[in-house]
């Protein structure tokens, strides 16, 4: 049985489309499991990890504005951050991950395990809130996961 990077890999060659990351609580995660399959310098242009709220702002170009009234774990954080990676590598699908991993940082209103996942190309962008549960590692698998499932779902 293929697995998701696998899956989404095939997708993108049989499409001939290419796709960048922006990772913050996944820290790159993402980025490596598309790139654990073999070919994958076909589709996978690069990929930016903004950990900190600076080089969302200075390298993805979030604006200062977001990250200050919705914080950086956010619907608008995570879209432009897909809409920004994409433009920025020249790619037909951006991804933007942005949430709160643990076991520290959260709050009442965003716990631990709060993340966002957009998905944009050149039609649309898909953002989606999600609530996970586990470890640190755990989160940030989870978070690949769906944000591989998400990609999927353009096709």
């Amino acid at each position: 049985m293929m697995n998701l990077e696998s899956e989404v890999g095939k997708l993108l060659r049989e499409k001939n489309l290419t796709i960048a990351c922006a990772e913050s609580c996944t820290g790159g995660f993402l980025t490596s499991r598309l790139t654990d399959v073999a070919g994958s310098s076909a589709y996978v242009q690069g990929s930016i990890v903004s950990y900190s709220n600076a080089v969302k702002n200075s390298v993805l170009k979030v604006k200062a504005e977001t990250l200050q009234e919705f914080g950086a774990v956010s619907e608008q954080t995570a879209r432009q951050m897909s809409e920004n990676v994409r433009e920025l590598f020249k790619t037909n699908i951006g991804v933007g991950v942005t949430g709160i991993a643990g076991p520290d940082g959260g709050s009442a209103e965003k716990p631990v395990g709060t993340v966002y996942i957009s998905v944009s190309n050149a039609d649309k962008t898909e953002v989606k809130r999600f609530n996970f549960t586990g470890t640190r590692a755990e989160i940030k698998n989870q978070s690949a996961d769906a944000a591989l499932n998400m990609i999927k779902d353009l096709f």
